[in-house]
Formats: structure tokens, C-alpha cells, sequence
């Protein structure tokens, strides 16, 4: 059987058409760089579309070490992810978008840092990032880091960067967060700079590729994260 040192999971939503062959050229760039298989997890995250039976079979048939996780009801990234973490047996993993939306230089980046000792690497955006972000997202990212850097006590603000990556113990962290939608990352973040003792925490710069298509943000889904940001601010508090 073989044995692999690194995951990828990968959340997955209503994908664009074609998102099988993203995942693979994505999947590939990692697996070049690295002498062990790397193992894929996919969390269907009960998408309605675009997740045909053939899709996931050719990507078992292309990939050793794969798994494919499904659930009929859309839960949220957040709660995806939790249980595709579940699954991982690995000493590091990382997770990103099914439309592998950050440069390969950015991934490699993460991994490098992981393979230092780093325990936990959080990707933040860099000065070039919001170029061809969506007006509303800018605004909404800028209004949230404000925020964080005004009443949160942690040194990185940048925390909704869907690209990050820990070992054994910053996966603990990740398992125990309980939000199931936008601000997940946030609370992750926030509970790793709180754990004694210290773990090792490192911001990772990273770039966004050209094309990238993002979706509406939900008006709803926006009221109930700022429910879930004030009992992260609660908690900061207590």
C-alpha cells in the first residue's frame, strides 16, 4: 500500500464545468514537486450539479490515493472541511479551492514552509491580490480586517484566504471549530493563536490567479456571520 506524507482537500460546491480538469493539472503541479504520492480528498458539499458519476471515476482512475466524500445537504465550506479532515491520516495537509484559484508558486510556497517545521501556514493576500476581486468582496475583506485588527487580539488580519496549510496539532485546532460557513477561517485563525503552548505560525504571501470567478455573497449568509463574529469576539472577552 502506499504511503503518502501530504493531503490535499479540497471542498467542493456547485463546480464550474470542467473542474475535473483544474483538480488534475493543480493535483500534478504539487505531485511533481514532492517524491511520495500525494493523497486527494474532495468533499462534495451537496452540489446539485456538475458531479456526474464519470467526473469522480476519472479521477480515481487518475489519482493512487483518492477519496471522494458526499452528503446530499449544502452545510458550508466551513463544515465540508472539518469532514474531510476527518479522513486525513497524513503528517501535513493543506486545503484550497476545487478551482485551484492561487498560483502554484503560492501553494509551493505553503509547503515549503510546512516542511521547515512551521506547524500551521496561513495564506494572505498580496498587494497585487484585489486587482480583479469583485467590488462588494474588497469591501467586505477590508471592512473584516478592520475589524479584526480593531477588536481582536491576533497578529495576522488577512484571515479568509482559502489557502492554508498545518501538520498533526494545527489539525486539532481546525477540527475543533464549529462554524460552518465564511467565517470558519476566522475562527481557525483565531483559536491557533490562542493555544498554549504557542504553536508556530507563519503568514504566507500569495497571489491570485488571472480569471478567477467568484460568487455572489448571500445577504443572509452575511447576518449570520456577523452573529458568529460577535461570539468569536465574546470569546476574546472571556
Amino acid at each position: 500500500m502506499m504511503k503518502s506524507e501530504l493531503t490535499l482537500v479540497l471542498p467542493c460546491y456547485n463546480p464550474p464545468s470542467g473542474w475535473a480538469d483544474i483538480v488534475l493539472e493543480g493535483y500534478k503541479e504539487i505531485q511533481s514537486y514532492v517524491d511520495y504520492p500525494v493523497e486527494l480528498i474532495i468533499v462534495n458539499d451537496g452540489s446539485t450539479q456538475h458531479i456526474e458519476a464519470s467526473i469522480v471515476h476519472k479521477l480515481q482512475n487518475q489519482i493512487p490515493l483518492f477519496k471522494f466524500i458526499s452528503y446530499p445537504a449544502n452545510r458550508g465550506k466551513g463544515f465540508a472541511l472539518r469532514k474531510g479532515m476527518k479522513e486525513v491520516q497524513t503528517q501535513t495537509v493543506i486545503y484550497t479551492d476545487i478551482d485551484f484559484p492561487y498560483t502554484s508558486e503560492s501553494l509551493l510556497s505553503m509547503l515549503r514552509e510546512l516542511q521547515s517545521g512551521t506547524e500551521i501556514a496561513i495564506g494572505v493576500k498580496n498587494k497585487t491580490y484585489y486587482k480583479n476581486v469583485p467590488f462588494v468582496r474588497v469591501l467586505i475583506s477590508k471592512i473584516l480586517r478592520k475589524l479584526i485588527g480593531f477588536s481582536l487580539s491576533i497578529p495576522i488580519t488577512d484571515t479568509q484566504c482559502g489557502l492554508k496549510g498545518f501538520h498533526q496539532k494545527g489539525k486539532e485546532v481546525f477540527l475543533g471549530t464549529t462554524i460552518d460557513r465564511y467565517l470558519f477561517d476566522l475562527e481557525f485563525v483565531y483559536n491557533s493563536f490562542r493555544q498554549k503552548p504557542p504553536l508556530s505560525i507563519r503568514p504566507i504571501s500569495i497571489t491570485l490567479k488571472p480569471g478567477v470567478k467568484f460568487r455572489r455573497i448571500n445577504a443572509k449568509i452575511l447576518w449570520t456571520e456577523l452573529r458568529n463574529f460577535l461570539k468569536i469576539l465574546k470569546r476574546n472577552y472571556e
